[in-house]
């Protein structure tokens, strides 16, 4: 069965084509407004870089906020404006870019990943809070399993994969994976759903009106691992991540709260 319809998300947006240049248009402006160190360097790579946004006074911990477009595209500097809600409430946020396939394979971002966190938590104080949307949403709940076990797991005090894809052995059955090279062996070890729990806490995050496989995705991880489970009214997957501008919602809410 080819699945790649049921992935594709733009194409069922209202507008959808748009969101691309309004999100760099946003993260333009909160950079313009924010300043922030940018491109810090992780790893030896050219894409190995994240911008860290630093409150007034004194941190309460760190944000990192891991972005999507299914391992195959976007970096940070379309993402920065997601930091204003934790930024507000006065927490430290970093945005790292890394890798895409096929150049690399899944498992070495989620190794990227791991090192770009390390990084930015060896420049911030206090409790570690992970946020990602969707092929990002996959990317923090990989730092939720128990085989990753990095020096700054013990600091971490909530997960929220937003529209995450848990289970990658249905993306084998999608046109993307002639780049993606999922195969058998890195579906079962890199698909959360598959994978134990290593016990942080986790909130699963999902828009009401997205796509039936991302919720199908979200209720499969979260019967896995025996987390929370939101749906957002209304949301699309495109929309859903908007809650990270505010300080006051929801989303931003079940990550800091």
């Amino acid at each position: 069965m080819d699945l790649t319809d049921a992935y594709a998300n733009g194409a069922y947006i209202p507008g959808g084509d748009s969101y691309p240049a309004r999100w760099q248009a946003s993260a333009k402006a909160f950079r313009a407004r924010a300043g922030g160190a940018l491109d810090l360097p992780y790893g030896p790579g050219p894409r190995h870089r994240f911008d860290l946004f630093r409150p007034a006074g004194r941190a309460a911990g760190l944000v990192v906020f891991v972005h999507g477009g299914y391992w195959l595209e976007g970096d940070k500097s379309l993402w920065s404006h997601l930091a204003a809600g934790p930024l507000e409430r006065g927490w430290s946020v970093a945005v790292p870019s890394y890798d895409h396939c096929p150049a690399v394979r899944i498992s070495e971002i989620t190794r990227q990943v791991a090192s770009a966190i390390g990084a930015a938590a060896g420049m911030v104080e206090g409790p570690i809070r992970l946020a990602g949307h969707s092929a990002g949403g996959h990317l923090v709940a990989r730092m939720a399993c128990a085989d990753i076990a990095p020096d700054w797991r013990a600091r971490v005090a909530q997960v929220v994969p937003i529209s995450a894809l848990g289970d990658l052995r249905p993306l084998m059955q999608t046109a993307m994976n002639a780049d993606l090279h999922i195969d058998a062996a890195e579906a079962a070890a890199e698909s959360p759903a598959l994978l134990p729990h290593a016990k942080v806490p986790v909130t699963l995050w999902v828009g009401a009106e997205e796509r039936p496989v991302f919720l199908d995705q979200t209720r499969s991880l979260a019967a896995a691992w025996g987390c929370k489970a939101v749906i957002d009214p209304g949301r699309h997957h495109f929309d859903v991540i908007d809650g990270m501008e505010s300080g006051t919602s929801p989303l931003t809410g079940a990550l800091l709260d």
